[in-house]
């Protein structure tokens, strides 16, 4: 029988402009090839389970062990909201 369930932490995150600061800061490569198939830059980022593809306007979350990985603009939205700090 399933469960439901709901994330208890919270992740810190970025939206990804395509910089070279943030490619040098996560550790992002551009893909040349996949520019040239796909007619936009595709870019990967190095995750706990080996590189993720990545493009200009998605999201780099950052877990609570330090991990990163991408998630798509339109699902970040749909998935999570800011939290007030302060």
């Amino acid at each position: 029988m399933q469960h439901e369930y709901r994330k208890i932490v919270t992740i810190q995150a970025e939206q990804f402009d395509g910089s070279i600061e943030m490619m040098q800061e996560y550790g992002i490569k551009a893909d040349p090839e996949a520019a040239y198939f796909a007619g936009f830059p595709l870019y990967t980022i190095p995750t706990n389970e080996g590189n993720m593809g990545l493009h200009e306007g998605d999201w780099i979350a950052t877990g609570i062990d330090g991990e990163h990985w991408a998630i798509a603009d339109d699902i970040f939205r749909r998935t999570y909201e800011e939290v007030d700090n302060g």
